[in-house]
């Protein structure tokens, strides 16, 4: 719940998700069981009592189960986002915050001009120079980038022209270890003020898929097959990530670089991390994770078979709507018994993980 993004391919500033690292096709219910524990945890870390909490979570679930009513039957999540003029108090703020932000600011941020006027990346202790071995494996990565973007989305070959790399460094918290690589491509035009900076991220599999073995026991048709993505972790995520939002990045794609699978996307200006210590009382609480449950309620309707009927062939928004249907108070009792249990469960693995490390017991 602390990575979202305000601003869709076409720059609508809009609240949304962002990061499908570990994105995955599996029962809805494991989004709001995770979501509920990720509330009751941060509204525990912000002073709140156990019972706003709890409140804030079944908001949280009235809210997903309102919206995907309200989706049954049409094809309004297609076009569905939330912006200023829907929104109020921390989440409006957020993103009337990020409307002055845009790509010149970004590659002011990484980037400058060299010498001979080219544009190349800065040099910091957190973007480092690539050896000319890596740079020619990157380089040659890039056909087969191009080449996983779907034509209607694809530029001229022009656009993806590759003028520099860094090695990203420091970035994530499950991603720390892997790769990170900021590309600077040409862009729309041979001019040094439209340049677009890509990610290209190391990918692995998926916590859960992971979770299960053997992996069969999860990914099979009717969920996720490998086939579905090539066993490439780079196209999965990427299928996640326009699977699951509207007006996707078009520079979303996946490659391999010495058999290292990558997913590669714009490296946006509007991507933003949520500060959830901002919500210090119960109603600043309850409003944003009301517009968190609109939001993964509409991630939910879009990634079925609006995406994909091959992978998903059914009206998600329609099954959930019908199966809680008369059976509201019930399911949110089950998911907020579990986020309780499973909250203090988390709080115990946290402490006796700080005591083992204080003390020098090797973990892992």
């Amino acid at each position: 719940m602390s990575r979202l993004k305000v601003s869709d391919s076409n720059d609508n500033n809009v609240f949304d998700t962002t990061d499908f690292d570990e994105g995955y096709l599996g029962p809805y219910i494991w989004d709001l069981r995770r979501m509920a524990v990720s509330i009751l945890l941060a509204a525990k870390e912000n002073g709140l009592s156990s019972s706003d909490a709890q409140d804030i979570v079944r908001n949280f679930l009235d809210t997903y189960l309102n919206k995907m009513s309200d989706f049954k039957g049409t094809n309004n999540e297609l076009s569905y986002r939330l912006e200023s003029g829907n929104t109020n108090g921390v989440v409006k703020d957020l993103i009337q915050k990020t409307s002055n932000k845009n790509r010149s600011s970004l590659l002011s941020k990484y980037t400058q001009l060299n010498h001979s006027k080219n544009r190349v990346f800065k040099t910091t202790s957190k973007l480092q120079p690539v050896s000319s071995s890596n740079y020619s494996d990157i380089a040659g990565a890039m056909s087969s980038y191009i080449a996983s973007i779907p034509s209607s989305k694809r530029y001229n070959n022009s656009y993806y022209a590759l003028k520099d790399i860094r090695l990203k460094l420091g970035s994530g918290t499950g991603s720390l270890g892997k790769y990170r690589y900021y590309l600077l491509i040409e862009g729309p035009s041979s001019g040094t003020d439209d340049d677009r900076i890509l990610e290209m991220k190391q990918e692995g599999s998926s916590a859960v898929a992971m979770a299960f073995r053997p992996p069969e026991v999860i990914a099979v048709p009717g969920l996720l097959p490998t086939s579905v993505y090539g066993n490439q972790e780079g196209a999965r995520v990427a299928i996640a990530t326009k699977a699951m939002l509207s007006n996707t990045d078009p520079l979303v794609g996946y490659t391999t670089v010495n058999s290292i699978p990558f997913m590669v996307h714009e490296k946006s200006p509007y991507q933003v991390d949520f500060d959830y210590t901002l919500l210090t009382t119960k109603s600043k609480f309850m409003d944003a994770m009301g517009y968190a449950g609109k939001v993964v309620a509409k991630n939910h309707a879009i990634s079925d078979k609006d995406y994909d009927a091959a992978i998903i062939p059914v009206s998600v928004d329609k099954e959930v709507t019908d199966i809680v249907s008369g059976n509201k108070a019930v399911f949110k009792d089950e998911i907020v018994n579990f986020a309780v249990d499973y909250a203090t469960q988390v709080e115990y693995d946290y402490t006796s993980f700080v005591n083992a490390y204080n003390q020098g017991v090797i973990l892992y």
